[in-house]
C-alpha cells in the first residue's frame, strides 16, 4: 500500500510517498523510545511501533487495554494516531485520552483500570523530536529488558496482527487528575509561587493545579508553543533555572517550580533565587515525611548526596535509604519493589507511593509535596529549610571519554579494584572504605561520609564521575584529583574529561 503523506521534518514542507516503515534502531533507548520525526522514523514506522508494542503486550499475557495520550507538539496527534492504528492491528483496546501530561496518562491507568500505557512525547527534547513512554504494569514503565524485547519484535518483523482491536475516545480524565493532585496540598499558609513551564504541555495544567492547592500563582511561559521560543522546558537547564531565579526576585516569590515538557519532572528554586538540586529537595522532603511516617524507606539514585546516610534527623525517625541505579525507570521499579514511601532521582523525577502518590513520577505531585512541606513549617522560608541541611561539597558531573564498545569492560575492572581495596581494609586519602555499592558502577563510601562514584553513561561513550566531601571544597577536589583521576588514568581506554574540578 502506498500512502501520500506530508513530511514533518521541520526542514521543508514537502510531500513524498511512504511505501514502507522506517525505524532507526538507535531510537530505542534505555527507558523509552525517541526519534527525530521524518529523519529517523516515519508514520508507517510509528504504526509498526504500535503493532510491535501490542504484540509484546500479548506476549506478556497482560490484558491488552491501553491508555494513549499525546503532548502539545504540532505533530504529536498524527504520531499518536499512527501508533493507535498499529495497536488496533495488534488487537488492543485503545483508550485515547487526548492532550495530557505523562503523569495524567499514568493516572488514567488507575482511573480507567487499564494496565498498559503509551504516551506520545519527547519530553524536553528539541522541537522535531518525538517519542513514546510505555508500560504494561502500572505504575511501572519499560526499562532496558522490555524495550529490548519490543525492539527485537519490531526490527525482526515478528509483530502479529490480531482481531478484536478497538478505539474509544475518553473524556474527563484530566479533570479527575487535577482534582486528585490538588487534594495533596491544601495550603493554610499564603505562598507566592512562580509556575515555570517553558511553553511545554505542563502550561495547560500546572497553573490550575497549583491554584487549586491554594497558592498564589505567577505564570511564567505557560502558553503552549511547541517551538519552545525561549528555551526547552527542562528544569535541569541552566537557562530555564536562571529565568526562574529572576522571576522569584522580581516578584518576591516564596519559590519557583519548573516543569519539563511532559510534566513528570519538577525543578525548584528557593526564595533567594538559588536552585536546590533534586537530591537535596529529596532529602528535605525525606526529613519532613519521615517525621510523619516513621521507619520509612527512601530510594535514591547513586549520584545523590551521601547525606541520606549520615543525616541525624532521618536516623532519629528510623528512616532507611537505599541507593540504586541511576535512571527513572530503575528508581521507579525499586521504589515499587521495596514499597518505599518515596524515590528521588537527581534529574528531577520524584516517585511517591501511598498515601502520597500512586508510584509513578509526577512533577505536580512533587510540587504538592514541596508546598505541603512549607505549609507544615509556618514562618520558615524554603531557603531556611535548605540551609538546615548539613553541608556537603558535591562535584559537578564529570565525564571522561570511553568508547561504547569498551566502557563496560573498563568499568568492571575499576569496580573490582574498589571491591578488592575494601575487602583488604583499604583507605582513600587516609579514610577507611566502609562500603562499596555496586548496583551501578562503584559508589565508594568512606568513614567520614564522603564518597566517590564511577559509573558508565547509559547513552554516551563516556564514564561518569561524581565525588562528594563532607569536609571542604578542597577535599572534594582532592578526592577527584588524587584518587579517581589517577585510578582511571591507569586504563588507556579512558580519555579526556568534558570538564574537571
Amino acid at each position: 500500500m502506498t500512502l501520500l503523506l506530508p513530511r514533518t521534518d521541520l526542514v521543508e514542507n514537502t510531500f513524498e510517498f511512504e511505501t514502507e516503515a522506517f525505524v532507526k534502531t538507535t531510537g530505542f533507548r534505555e527507558y523509552d523510545a525517541r526519534w527525530v520525526f521524518g529523519k529517523e522514523i516515519n508514520l508507517l514506522g510509528i504504526q509498526a511501533l504500535g503493532l510491535g508494542l501490542g504484540t509484546y503486550i500479548h506476549e506478556r499475557g497482560v490484558k491488552p487495554r491501553i491508555v494513549v495520550g499525546h503532548d502539545y507538539r504540532s505533530y504529536s496527534i498524527n504520531i499518536k494516531n499512527a501508533l493507535i492504528l498499529g495497536l488496533i492491528q495488534a488487537g488492543c483496546e485503545v483508550l485515547d485520552i487526548g492532550l495530557c501530561l505523562s503523569p495524567i496518562a499514568y493516572f488514567a491507568q488507575f482511573d480507567l483500570e487499564a494496565p498498559c500505557v503509551a504516551m506520545v512525547t519527547a519530553s524536553h527534547n528539541e522541537n522535531g523530536w518525538t517519542g513514546v513512554k510505555m508500560g504494561c504494569q502500572a505504575p511501572l514503565t519499560f526499562g532496558p529488558d522490555e524495550i529490548g524485547r519490543m525492539k527485537e519484535i519490531i526490527m525482526a518483523g515478528a509483530a502479529v496482527e490480531r482481531a478484536g482491536g478497538s478505539l474509544k475516545l475518553v473524556s474527563g480524565v484530566q479533570e479527575r487528575y487535577l482534582a486528585d493532585v490538588a487534594a495533596k496540598a491544601q495550603l493554610k499558609r499564603k505562598l507566592k509561587v512562580i509556575c515555570a513551564c517553558g511553553n511545554g504541555t505542563a502550561g495547560a495544567f500546572a497553573p490550575q493545579a497549583l491554584r487549586a492547592m491554594g497558592a498564589e500563582v505567577i505564570e511564567m511561559d505557560t502558553l503552549l508553543d511547541s517551538t519552545f521560543p525561549k528555551y526547552n522546558p527542562n528544569p535541569e537547564d541552566h537557562h530555564m533555572l536562571m529565568e526562574m531565579a529572576k522571576a522569584v526576585k522580581e516578584h518576591g516569590a516564596d519559590l519557583a517550580l519548573g516543569f519539563d515538557g511532559d510534566g513528570d519532572r519538577c525543578g525548584v528554586v528557593d526564595d533567594t533565587g538559588e536552585e536546590i538540586f533534586a537530591d537535596k529537595i529529596g532529602l528535605m522532603l525525606a526529613r519532613d515525611l519521615s517525621a510523619i511516617h516513621k521507619d520509612a524507606t527512601f530510594v535514591v539514585d547513586v549520584k545523590s548526596t551521601g547525606l541520606y546516610k549520615t543525616d541525624e534527623i532521618l536516623k532519629a525517625n528510623g528512616a532507611q535509604t537505599v541507593y540504586w541505579k541511576t535512571g527513572h525507570s530503575y528508581i521507579k521499579r525499586k521504589t515499587s519493589e521495596l514499597k518505599a514511601l518515596a524515590g528521588f532521582e537527581k534529574s528531577g523525577h520524584f516517585f511517591f507511593n501511598s498515601p502520597i502518590g500512586l508510584g509513578y513520577d509526577d512533577g505536580l505531585v512533587a510540587a504538592a509535596a514541596v508546598l505541603a512541606m512549607l505549609d507544615r513549617n509556618p514562618g520558615k522560608a524554603l531557603s531556611e529549610l535548605k540551609n538546615a541541611l548539613p553541608v556537603a561539597y558535591t562535584s559537578l558531573t564529570m565525564s571522561p571519554h570511553c568508547g561504547d564498545e569498551v566502557k563496560y569492560q573498563v568499568l568492571e575492572k575499576v569496580v573490582q579494584e574498589y571491591v578488592d581495596l575494601h575487602a583488604k581494609g583499604g583507605e582513600i586519602l587516609g579514610r577507611k572504605i566502609v562500603e562499596v555499592i555496586t548496583v551501578n558502577g562503584a559508589r565508594v563510601h568512606l568513614e567520614d561520609g564522603s564518597w566517590v562514584l564511577v559509573r558508565a553513561s547509559s547513552n554516551k561513550p563516556e564514564l561518569v564521575v561524581v565525588v562528594e566531601s563532607l569536609n571542604s571544597a578542597d577535599d572534594m577536589r582532592d578526592l577527584f584529583r588524587k584518587e579517581v583521576k589517577p585510578r582511571l588514568a591507569a586504563h588507556p581506554e579512558v580519555g579526556a574529561y568534558n570538564q574537571e574540578i
